[in-house]
């Protein structure tokens, strides 16, 4: 794999992301040579690649608050690249996001979301980053 064939961070984040990364891009990059290399060897990472950098996309100035999860959920289709997220139309939600919104509801009195989609939290200045960006299914 040519690390050559990794697009640059200011592709793949906010700039402002890119910027304050700037010093271990080439560990990044060595990363996404690395998964690539394991995605070719048939390894299945999730999430998917478009978005394992996916949290870095909301402009680093607009965070608020910081949501940090252990690592994306193994179940294909679940992960999206934002701690405790899914894609709107996963069903059961996962357990730990089910306790999220339970802490919610018990500590706010909202009503509990229907989906498991929480891009609009991020919206609002909210970074959902998981300690670990990938995971390999199951």
């Amino acid at each position: 794999m040519n690390p050559q064939n990794i697009k640059p961070l200011n592709e793949l984040m906010d700039p402002d992301w890119a910027e304050a990364l700037k010093p271990v891009e080439p560990q990044i990059r060595a990363m996404g040579v690395f998964l690539r290399e394991q995605i070719e060897s048939g390894h299945h990472i999730l999430p998917a690649s478009h978005n394992i950098l996916r949290a870095f996309s909301i402009p680093l100035k607009s965070i608020k608050v910081l949501i940090v999860g252990q690592d994306p959920y193994p179940t294909p289709g679940h992960p999206v690249g934002l701690s405790f997220c899914t894609a709107a139309k996963v069903r059961p939600l996962p357990k730990s996001l089910i306790n999220i919104y339970k802490e919610l509801v018990n500590d706010l009195g909202v009503e509990t979301p229907k989906s498991g989609d929480l891009t609009p939290w991020t919206r609002q200045g909210v970074m959902l980053l998981n300690r670990c960006l990938t995971v390999e299914a199951g």
